[in-house]
């Protein structure tokens, strides 16, 4: 079997499995609301002005944690189903196996934003405009590299009693400059036109 056939028969499982369950993406969608409507309610009305320099943030900490539910699914609906040695016993590369459980969690993380920032965007009254396509290819960047890192160690965790806490343990530390280059990315786009919008003339 050749790595194209292999990446596209594992993608295209995990793709139907989704579609039939919803498990990741509705656990990944309502998660990542919550955290930002927590959030935005956590900021008393005399701070709003200051809570959009926190936005950012807010946003890819809702990102970060709706990943790891789907993360933490990528590897273990195989080790439950016993799917997972199958797959090793295929004529596949092992590579190969990463690469499309990588997809699978990029598309499903992907997804997850889509849904998630119109809604952050409302209640933090942002203005996008022409910064959008900047944010997008931020997100895009921000979520290949976060996914590439989860599902390595998704696939080690997997193998754990303890997966669902030992996936942050490992994954945290090193996806966290990641993580903070994301942030920053979001703020120097995000900041300055909501500043000058809002009449600061700080920015």
């Amino acid at each position: 079997m050749s790595l194209a056939n292999g990446f596209l028969a594992i993608l295209w499982k995990d793709l139907i499995s989704e579609l039939r369950s919803k498990e990741v993406l509705t656990a990944t969608i309502v998660f990542a609301l919550l955290v930002v409507i927590i959030f935005h309610f956590a900021f008393p009305d005399a701070v709003k002005f200051s809570a959009v320099d926190l936005a950012p943030g807010c946003l890819w900490v809702a990102f970060t944690f709706a990943g790891m539910l789907a993360l933490n699914r990528a590897f273990a609906q195989e080790k439950d189903g016993q799917r997972l040695a199958g797959m090793m016993l295929a004529p596949i590369d092992r590579s190969t196996i990463f690469l499309a459980k990588w997809a699978g969690c990029f598309i499903f993380l992907s997804i997850t934003e889509a849904v998630v920032f119109p809604v952050f965007v409302v209640l933090y009254d942002l203005s996008l405009g022409p910064a959008l396509p900047r944010l997008v290819l931020i997100f895009a960047l921000g979520t290949l590299g976060f996914t590439a890192v989860g599902t390595l160690f998704s696939a080690v965790s997997a193998n754990t009693r303890m997966r669902d806490v030992m996936l942050p343990v490992l994954l945290l530390p090193v996806a966290f400059p990641l993580l903070t280059a994301a942030v920053e990315a979001t703020s120097l786009v995000l900041i300055p036109a909501n500043r000058i919008r809002r009449g600061d003339g700080s920015a």
